[in-house]
């Protein structure tokens, strides 16, 4: 079995959480990705953050809110999903770098009423659901 690791954002405004769309794709995911080789996953999701949303993490606030796991979606069968998620506040209002076609803030059920969706990004919107954080 192939396994993914990776970095999220579980970014939440107004009890909704946000989702990135890259170009070419149809499909939102979490803020994020994969961690590089001698990347520690803090180191990584920074990288990430920068490069997607175009704005920095602010100091002190990052806080991990949990390793999620899941069928990795957009790849081959048996492929896994390894994501260390995390919580932080932003130095500014995210927006779309010129890999990401779209950001958008999803409640549960938005989610999970599109066509596509990611099986992480499920797990951690029902998590934070129960948490009381997002609708």
């Amino acid at each position: 079995m192939v396994e993914i690791r990776t970095v999220a954002l579980a970014h939440v405004k107004d009890r909704r959480m946000l989702q990135a769309r890259s170009a070419g794709k149809s499909a939102f995911y979490m803020a994020g990705g994969k961690i590089d080789p001698g990347e520690t996953p803090e180191q990584a999701l920074h990288r990430e953050i920068r490069e997607e949303l175009d704005v920095g993490i602010v100091d002190g606030t990052l806080e991990t809110l949990g390793v999620f796991e899941a069928e990795a979606f957009g790849h081959p069968p048996g492929t896994r999903l390894h994501m260390t998620c995390y919580v932080a506040a932003l130095t500014a209002e995210p927006v779309p770098t010129s890999e990401i076609a779209e950001l958008r803030y999803f409640t549960v059920d938005e989610y999970a009423s599109m066509p596509e969706s990611a099986p992480g990004s499920r797990l951690v919107f029902e998590h934070l659901h129960r948490l009381g954080v997002v609708d």
